[in-house]
Parts: structure tokens; sequence; C-alpha cells
């Protein structure tokens, strides 16, 4: 911004005329060039009436003249190159040293209120790798809203209800002989997701059965006598008959129980929890409401429509024949009753993107039933994560159960780190502890980095991996500053408020010094955009741009005083950034490793 004014001054200076400040373009210098920030001129040769190279020339001459930060400058053809001076860059070095939380803003009482929707399992099912990428990506998303002076609130839809949930209900009534968590030694999901994948089993084997008897497929699906008891059990507790809501909340507490312990695990956590069973009926009540005043249409089965062909869209089913609702008529609902308790000023929903059909409708659909959020809803759609086997399927049982996950690179991050000397010198309790850590940074900094937009592959191995874009890379490089600084402290090295402005930093200190000021634009970046990774690989050029200076100057050994304070000070500010970028993505440093 001084050296923006400083260009304004200029102008106005050498050409007698003020200039819009659209017209002043300063960006990074690039890299083949010498120099740290370019003046693009062309928008200027209509004030001064002259070719490129002299225009940029009399610029430069001036600032270098008249601007302290700038050092030096050259041309090349209409870009004037300006390379700011030492001094200049230890002053933003200052600036970033006294905050104690840069590049973030708190919210006050009057910033605007975002809610973010993430996580929404069912409970048919333990937690998988997909929830894994919802949740990392929801909760880092919180934390990256809250850095630019939001007010968030974090909430959670539980789909509780359902054919699916019935299917789950119906196969453990049948067949398991009232097992529970406690007497099979399972996590409570684990049990019910097990159950789940035995209803499809032998569902498969009575189809099967009905079509070598001679039915097609589909006469064979609507004869099933394993899908009739599935819809009739949903019918049942539609109706709130007493037996099968209270296997109902039975066998819902077991899953809330084991989905408490992976958010945990996870270090995930909502403010509030909706239940689509609590919310299904403000749904039915605003589709039939709709219907009332014309919005909806009704067929000759009972069964309630939008009509969104005018929209570009097809017919869109909202309550069954037989009055059951949908997952669409249910979102109508929980949005209802969300707004209803909070004042929200932007919803967003971290949602796969094989549902962005369904979050067009919606906010199609509230805006036709007057609700003034409608249009302003926001479906933050990321991609799909597979394995590199290939997809995966629940119904089948081949999915990629979460907590199996997190023990397991828990488990990997303590062999890599015994392997390669990381955690000589701890004890047990450090080892369990720093293992965690990075095997739990590894996950989430390997699914973070990737543009939510994009459909990934996660590679364990690959996370695990001390060299290169991982976690556990910008985790050692976090330790080691600290090492450093230990060990300053152990020499009795009392760092100064501020650095000598006199010194003379070479390239790789002030690249550091640019990069570190460059947080903040980052992290309002990562809001704009919906994106953690843009967070995950600014730090990692940061580590990247400070290791290659720790391998090639010295600080603790640096005999001159004030160039050693100098680079402890930086030393610092860079662990510290670190931290806070990486405290963004939920993701832990350690102190030691």
């Amino acid at each position: 911004m001084t050296i923006q004014q400083s260009v304004h001054h200029a102008v106005e200076k050498l050409y007698g005329q003020s200039v819009e400040a659209s017209l002043v373009q300063l960006q990074k210098t690039k890299k083949e060039f010498r120099g740290h920030l370019t003046l693009v001129v062309f928008p200027l040769l209509k004030i001064s009436k002259k070719n490129p190279e002299q225009t940029a020339s009399e610029i430069g001459e001036f600032l270098q003249k008249n601007e302290p930060s700038i050092a030096d400058f050259n041309v090349i053809k209409g870009f004037l190159n300006l390379s700011v001076s030492s001094s200049y860059w230890i002053d933003v070095l200052n600036v970033i040293n006294k905050q104690k939380i840069f590049g973030t803003q708190k919210a006050d009482e009057n910033a605007p209120l975002v809610m973010i929707e993430y996580s929404s399992p069912n409970t048919n099912k333990p937690l998988h790798l997909g929830h894994i990428r919802n949740n990392l990506l929801g909760f880092s998303l919180a934390e990256i809203m809250k850095a630019n002076g939001y007010r968030v609130v974090k909430t959670n839809i539980v789909n509780d209800r359902g054919i699916h949930i019935c299917k789950s209900m119906l196969a453990w009534k049948k067949w398991g002989n009232g097992a529970t968590p406690t007497s099979t030694g399972k996590k409570g999901d684990h049990l019910i997701g097990d159950f789940y994948v035995l209803f499809d089993k032998e569902y498969k084997k009575e189809l099967q059965k009905l079509q070598s008897e001679g039915l097609t497929k589909e006469d064979a699906e609507i004869q099933s006598s394993l899908m009739v008891e599935a819809r009739e059990m949903l019918r049942r507790w539609e109706a709130g008959d007493l037996e099968t809501v209270a296997l109902w909340e039975k066998m819902n507490s077991w899953v809330y129980a084991g989905f408490d312990e992976t958010y945990k695990a996870l270090g995930v956590d909502f403010d509030k929890i909706y239940y689509e069973s609590q919310t299904y009926l403000e749904g039915k009540e605003k589709v039939l409401d709709g219907l009332k005043k014309g919005i909806f249409y009704k067929k000759e089965d009972g069964s309630v429509w939008a009509d969104l062909t005018a929209d570009g869209l097809d017919n869109k089913l909202l309550l069954r024949g037989d009055g059951t609702s949908v997952y669409m008529t249910q979102d109508i609902g929980t949005a209802k009753l969300r707004f209803d308790d909070y004042p929200i000023d932007k919803m967003i929903y971290v949602v796969g993107n094989e549902q962005n059909y369904h979050f067009q409708v919606l906010s199609l659909l509230l805006d036709k039933l007057g609700f003034e959020f409608g249009k302003g809803l926001v479906h933050f759609s990321y991609g799909m994560v597979e394995l590199p086997e290939g997809k995966m399927k629940s119904r089948e049982g081949t999915v990629v159960d979460a907590d199996d996950l997190i023990e397991e690179m828990i488990e990997t991050a303590r062999e890599t780190s015994c392997e390669l000397g990381k955690l000589d010198g701890c004890t047990e309790d450090e080892a369990r502890k720093v293992s965690r850590i990075v095997g739990l940074g590894a996950l989430k900094y390997f699914i973070l980095k990737v543009d939510p937009r994009k459909n990934m592959v996660f590679n364990p191995k690959e996370s695990i991996d001390f060299n290169g874009n991982t976690g556990p890379f910008i985790q050692y490089t976090y330790a080691r500053i600290q090492s450093v600084l230990r060990k300053a402290g152990e020499q009795g090295i009392v760092l100064p408020d501020s650095p000598d402005r006199s010194l003379q930093l070479n390239e790789k200190e002030e690249n550091l010094i640019r990069m570190l000021s460059e947080f903040p634009p980052v992290v309002k970046e990562a809001a704009e955009t919906f994106s953690p990774s843009v967070i995950a690989n600014y730090v990692y050029d940061l580590v990247k741009e400070y290791n290659q200076f720790y391998h090639d100057y010295s600080i603790l050994r640096e005999e001159n005083k004030n160039l050693k304070d100098f680079r402890l000070i930086l030393s610092v500010n860079v662990g510290k950034i670190i931290k806070i970028g990486f405290g963004l993505l939920g993701i832990d440093v350690p102190d030691r490793m």
C-alpha cells in the first residue's frame, strides 16, 4: 500500500495529473527477473504521453529518490521491476512479530453469521473415508471463516430415519440374537453397519431366488418380502408405533456413541446437531402448505410433486403416495428450523458433488415456498475420495472405515518415525503423542491440500513421508524451528523486541519475509474460494523456502549478533505462521520430533 501510494504521488508530480487507483497495477515480480514488485506502466501511457520504457524509467527514478523503501529498479519493456530495501523488509517482519495471531481477525457481535453444515452421517453405518474428507473440509472451512471475522455456527444433520435405517433395524430384529455393543465388544456404529450389510446380502439372495423362479428383476424387487417388511417398518415408525420407535431409539443411541468417538479422534466438533427425525415433519407441513397454494401438485397415487420444468429441470417427488417423506422434504424442514433458530446471513452445505442437482432443486423449492434465503444457499460441492484400488460401496461392506484408517495412520506414523530416528530420546508418552499428531496430520493434510472441487485418490503410504508436500514434512520443519529456539534459550540468548534495521538481508531472507506478509491475503482467498487447499499449499511453499534458508545459512553459529538475532526472530515467525496455518486446517504441530 505504501508503494502504491508512492506511485500515485510520482505520477502526479511527474505528469501533473492524478491517476485512478485501478490503473496502478502492482504485482509480484516474476522469478526470472530481478525485483520484488512489478508496476505495469501501459495503463499510465495516456497520462505520461511517452513510450513505455521512458515512462517506467522516470517513475523508477522518482521512486528511488523519494520512496525510502525502494532500493533499486530495472525496466523491461513496459514493466518497472522494483527492488525493496532490506530496511523495509525488516519493518514488515517487525509488524508481523508484534502480532501474536498474524493474518486473522476476530468477529465482533455485529459480524455476519455463517452456518456451515458438514458430516451428515446416516445412522445405519459407521463413518468412512468419504466422511473424513467431508468433516475435515467442513471443520477447516469453519475455522477459515472465523479467521476472516465471521461469526460461525458449525452444524450437523443426522440422517436418523428412512428406509435405510429400517433395513438395519429389520436385520438386527431377524438375525441379531439381541447383540449389543457390550456383548460383541464392537463400537455401536460398526455393529449397526454390519446389520445393514447383512440386510443387503439377504436381500440379494432373495432376489436371486425369485428370479430363478421366473420373475423379472423388477417384479422380484416388488415381491421381495424383506423390502416389504422394511417399508412396513418405516410406515410404523412414522405412525409412532411404540415398539418400532423404542427399537429405533436403542439402536441409534449405540450409533451416536460410536460417532462421538470418531469425531473426537478426528478433532472435529459441532455447535448444533439437527436430526431428520425432528425436521421431516416441518418439511411435510411446508410441502402440504405449498400443495394448498398450488405451488406443488398431487398425482393419482397420492404422491406430491414439484414441477420444475419451467426452471429447466424436471418433476421432483416431495412426498410418497403412502405419505412418507424423502430427503428433499427433510432438507426443506431442516432449513426452516435453522433459520428460525439463528439469524443466518449465509448458509453453506458441505456435501459431495454427486448432490449438485439436489441442492439446485432445494434452492429453487425454498425460494418458491417464500423463504428469502432460498436463492442465497451455498453448496460447497467437493469431489469424491477414492483409494488406489477404486471406489467404495457401503452396502457391500467395502468402505474404508474411518476408525480403522485413523488407527492405521497413527501406527504407520510411529513405525516410520522410529525407522527415521524421529522418536529417539522420546519417552513412551511423548512417542505416543507425537505418533498421533503426525499420523492425523498426514491424513488431514493429504486430503486438505487437494482442491476440494476435484476428485482425489487417498494413498496412506504417500501421505506419511517426511519429504515432499506432506503433513509430516511440514510438522518436522516446525519441530526443527522449536529445537533451534530451545537451543538459543539454553545459550542464554534473549531476543530484542525488533531486529536491527541497518542489516543487509540476503535474497532468501527477503523472500521469507515477503511470504510471511502474504499470509493475510491467503487466509482471505481461502474463505472467498471455500478452499482450505490455498492455505495448505501456502504453508508448504513457506516451509520449503525456510528449509532452503536453513540449509544455506547458519543461525546459531552466525558470528554477527544482530544478524543472529534477526534470523532467530525470522524463525520464530515462520514457526508462528506454520502453527496458525495448520490450526486453520485442524492440524496440530509437535514441539519435538
